[in-house]
């Protein structure tokens, strides 16, 4: 814990471990209503929010600044949040949530500030080994305010990255901390929700950037892509250090959506089976088409060993993290306990129905960040960081309930 101007603050990694301890946790959002609507820190149970603007403190007592937040912390929060509790604060940037937290802790609160606020927090990842040894490890790396999963896959000193999100300078760093080689980047799919770093990490370091070219033309613009890649193809391999990645292409979510089998135990199954739910099959615009062929794609990865330690591109709640921190599970488990493989195995009429019927709001900006992904469209920082506001919405709707 660090303190500025002695108000305490913590930064997202402390945050997130707290969160993680699964102890009551109050947080205070002090962004505006929309803002927080949109995106906002997620935990598990025992982390309660309260979204109130300083505005509206400040509308509410007739005072400014911090004495607004003592006489509204007096009046509405007493009883409410208990003084011997852990408070966070959050706004925007990291400015606000330590005048806030100032004050509350002036009031007796144990209250911090969220250093860099909640675009700090947006752009958090966090590494958790899945997999440890020197013939084959797996890190799963989690963009908590996402909701996105990526991987870095080692082997022998040799490291591929799968799915790498937008800020992948974080890849090569970690790679270099771990005395790795990143030899080969990877998509699963062209990627709706978030802008991919594959591109950028294969041109930094002059490495092979292999996807599947059905994924190179926009499915809406019908636009080829302008992105430099290698295909990889249904079924081939890719060796490296003491192990290999398998492609198994399972058209559904994308048209070019993969998976890969890494040795034979774990399967990087991207945007298809998640710990809790299944892809849509929608992001495309054409899922009543798609949705056929995504029952076939899905009983196809069925046919793996129950053994198989299936490991998502997403996670939809940080409750679906298991007793080990990561989220994953072996696919014997999922079939007892995802509702969309539950539907899969009442055959391809109830499978089509189901996701039909089970299709969240389409977020009109994943048209844009599919044109990032194929190459035709070059946004700013702030642009990129507007496009990706909000958790991802690659899952179908049930995955969303409270």
């Amino acid at each position: 814990m660090a303190t500025t101007d002695t108000i305490p603050e913590i930064h997202p990694a402390q945050l997130k471990a707290m969160i993680d301890t699964d102890q009551p946790l109050y947080l205070i959002d002090v962004r505006s209503r929309a803002d927080f609507e949109r995106s906002k820190v997620e935990g598990r149970a025992s982390l309660r929010t309260i979204n109130t603007p300083v505005s509206e403190m400040q509308n509410a007592t007739g005072l400014q600044g911090a004495e607004a937040v003592a006489e509204y912390a007096r009046t509405r929060w007493a009883g409410q949040i208990p003084q011997d509790g852990q408070v966070v604060v959050v706004c925007g940037k990291g400015v606000t949530s330590a005048m806030v937290a100032g004050a509350l802790e002036r009031l007796g609160y144990g209250a911090v500030s969220l250093a860099g606020g909640f675009e700090a927090w947006g752009n958090f990842y966090q590494f958790q080994p899945v997999v440890t040894g020197a013939n084959l490890s797996i890190h799963q790396v989690a963009r908590p305010a996402r909701g996105c999963l990526s991987y870095v896959v080692a082997s022998q000193g040799e490291a591929v990255i799968v799915d790498p999100l937008r800020h992948y300078e974080q890849y090569i760093d970690f790679a270099a901390q771990n005395g790795l080689k990143i030899v080969a980047v990877l998509d699963t799919h062209g990627h709706a929700d978030h802008i991919s770093g594959a591109p950028a990490i294969a041109k930094a370091l002059s490495v092979p950037y292999y996807f599947h070219p059905y994924d190179a033309i926009h499915p809406i613009d019908v636009m080829p892509g302008d992105v430099e890649f290698e295909f990889l193809k249904d079924g081939a391999t890719l060796a490296f250090g003491a192990t290999q990645i398998q492609a198994i292409h399972i058209p559904g979510h994308t048209l070019g959506n993969l998976a890969y089998l890494v040795g034979d135990r774990h399967l990087l199954s991207g945007d298809s089976i998640f710990v809790e739910s299944i892809a849509r099959p929608d992001l495309g615009g054409k899922g009543a088409e798609w949705s056929p062929i995504h029952y076939r794609s899905l009983s196809r990865l069925m046919t793996l060993s129950d053994e198989t330690l299936v490991l998502p591109g997403h996670f939809s709640s940080p409750r679906e993290a298991n007793a080990a921190g990561f989220y994953g599970g072996t696919l014997g488990e999922l079939k007892g306990k995802n509702e969309g493989l539950k539907v899969l195995l009442q055959g391809k009429e109830a499978f089509v129905q189901y996701l039909l019927g089970s299709l969240p709001t389409f977020p009109p900006q994943y048209i844009e960040i599919k044109r990032v992904n194929a190459g035709l469209l070059k946004p700013d920082e702030a642009k990129a960081s507007e496009l990706e506001l909000g958790r991802n919405i690659c899952a179908l709707s049930q995955a969303y309930r409270q």
